[in-house]
């Protein structure tokens, strides 16, 4: 008898574990990724389609930002979670482009499968992919073109064009040429460094869109008030602002507090003590010589009649955000204290006042002198709505940042996809090997943008990238997809421009993802609980009446 048999078997992983290895479960892994760009394949570009997701809370939401969507689906394929996180990463790093990456890595392993089947070894094709992504990110760099900083005027043409280009293919397409201006005027408004949290977004539901506004400082929604509130003034020129952490209201006692007092006199002083102690502190505040007093914690009716008598504004429980950004655009510190206020201490802006926004009464500050901010007030119909004009707004900002602080542009609408096909297809001609396979594969799956933009609009693909085709190969780079007309057309003088950042951004993340699932050759996966809702599964947790490992018999 052989030893080999005598051998005892060696598990090393836990019962019910699931392990697959080698080419099956890598192909697997593809078609997961391809199952994934399937759901969000027919949101790309200007006829896009629009995805309906209800939530397991019964909250619904209507989207066509390939990130949102990733974010709902709730994607639980261990392969397929890596094209979550390039959208992600996109929608953090640019802001546009989420649904492109998707589909650009998801066509990369759908063109290399018939390789992996012919068993090419995948760090072959990583290396390939890695070549041919530096190639087209070089190719990138010296085909963009350069806008002018030192002309303003051609500058800001150059964002609105981006701004709208980016909100071409969302909900709020029809309007793209009123809210690409907003977005523009919304980020002139920053500082030089450009800090998206000094861009605040408020929606009020209700109203046309056109009726959306920008706000030069900062507006946030009139909080609770007492009684006394209306008798306070509603503007104000050149206030001096107080922003406080303290409750001024007179609180109730604790249920389980005891004082224990002899006389009525005793007890007189208790409670003189505690008004003593507000009116102090309300009275340090008035000779302050703030006019506007915030507070993120209650301002009770006591106080806030105070004030009214002193023709002081006061509103309390503002929220956190809010009240950061008043401090930041108006100067001043958050106190906690009210001994000992300095001018320093306060905060100023040019204009103060209370206007009435569709249903909902706004504190306006305008004129901060401190910190460069801007405020966006979205109105429209149903909430949905508004809140997929803010991901569309949110989008565009982004995109308006980057081509800021990247100057660099090409034309969008599938032009620079097929001219990096091109680019590549003749490249691999060049080389032997199995690299001139792969590197053609890549420049192929570029092709995914156009086609799918033509497929989204109902337009004959092959027709359309047909006479692409020829146009790339007479050196007519800009010619990409043109909706209006269901032909083809020079985008970069159409004006469809984004800027250069984003499709380096797209080209690299899509490659990553790629090798990234190329490299996993063996996906080994946990038994899970029989009972979702235990928190600690395992066996032995029963009352000592199973056998064995506790399992039912």
């Amino acid at each position: 008898m052989s030893m080999s048999m005598l051998r005892p078997q060696i598990i090393l992983l836990k019962e019910g574990t699931d392990s697959s290895q080698g080419i099956p479960q890598l192909i697997s892994n593809i078609n997961a990724c391809q199952i994934v760009a399937d759901a969000v394949r027919t949101t790309l570009g200007p006829r896009g389609m629009d995805k309906l997701i209800a939530d397991d809370r019964g909250k619904t939401t209507i989207s066509n930002d390939g990130a949102t969507i990733m974010k709902l689906l709730n994607i639980v394929h261990p392969a397929a979670k890596t094209l979550v996180d390039i959208a992600k990463s996109q929608d953090a790093e640019v802001g546009d482009g989420t649904t492109s990456v998707v589909l650009i890595a998801a066509q990369f392993l759908k063109e290399v499968k018939s390789f992996i089947e012919e068993r090419v070894h995948p760090q072959v094709i990583i290396r390939s992919f890695r070549k041919a992504c530096q190639l087209a990110v070089t190719r990138i760099n010296e085909i963009s073109v350069g806008v002018q900083k030192s002309d303003p005027q051609e500058q800001r043409d150059m964002l609105e064009r981006c701004a709208a280009t980016a909100l071409s293919s969302k909900l709020v397409a029809s309007h793209k040429e009123f809210f690409s201006k907003m977005v523009v005027d919304a980020v002139s408004a920053l500082g030089e460094r450009l800090p998206l949290n000094m861009i605040g977004i408020k929606k009020i539901q209700g109203g046309a869109m056109e009726d959306s506004r920008i706000i030069a400082g900062v507006a946030f929604k009139k909080t609770f008030s007492y009684a006394g509130f209306e008798m306070q003034p509603k503007k104000y020129l050149d206030p001096k602002i107080a922003m406080l952490n303290i409750e001024l209201e007179l609180k109730s006692e604790r249920s389980n507090a005891e004082i224990r007092i002899d006389n009525v006199e005793e007890y007189q002083k208790v409670v003189d003590a505690e008004w003593s102690i507000l009116y102090d502190k309300l009275e340090k505040l008035h000779l302050s010589g703030a006019k506007v007093i915030l507070s993120k914690l209650p301002i009770g009716d006591v106080a806030t009649q105070y004030f009214a008598d002193r023709d002081l504004f006061c509103a309390g429980r503002v929220v956190e955000d809010d009240m950061k950004r008043t401090q930041m655009a108006c100067g001043g510190a958050i106190q906690t204290t009210v001994n000992h206020m300095t001018e320093e201490d306060l905060g100023s802006c040019g204009t103060f006042l209370e206007e009435q926004i569709g249903g909902d009464r706004y504190n306006i500050f305008t004129g901060c002198p401190n910190a460069k901010t801007c405020t966006l007030i979205l109105r429209g119909g149903a909430e949905q709505f508004i809140e997929e004009t803010e991901r569309s707004l949110h989008d565009a900002i982004m995109i308006v940042r980057r081509a800021m602080k990247n100057d660099a542009v090409v034309a969008g609408g599938g032009a620079i996809e097929m001219e990096l096909s091109k680019y590549l297809r003749d490249y691999s001609r060049t080389i032997a090997g199995k690299e001139q396979l792969l590197i053609g594969a890549m420049a192929k799956a570029l092709e995914i943008i156009p086609r799918q933009l033509c497929e989204n609009a109902g337009f004959d693909a092959t027709n359309i990238l047909n006479k692409l085709r020829q146009k790339h190969a007479r050196g007519e780079m800009w010619y990409g997809v043109d909706i209006n007309s269901e032909d083809i057309a020079d985008n970069f003088i159409s004006s469809v421009w984004e800027p250069a950042v984003v499709k380096i951004n797209v080209l690299t993340a899509a490659t990553e993802a790629a090798c990234l699932i190329l490299s996993v050759d063996e996906t080994i996966k946990n038994p899970q609980s029989t009972n979702p809702a235990d928190p600690n599964p395992g066996p032995g947790r029963g009352r000592g009446r199973g056998r064995g490992r506790g399992r039912p018999f």
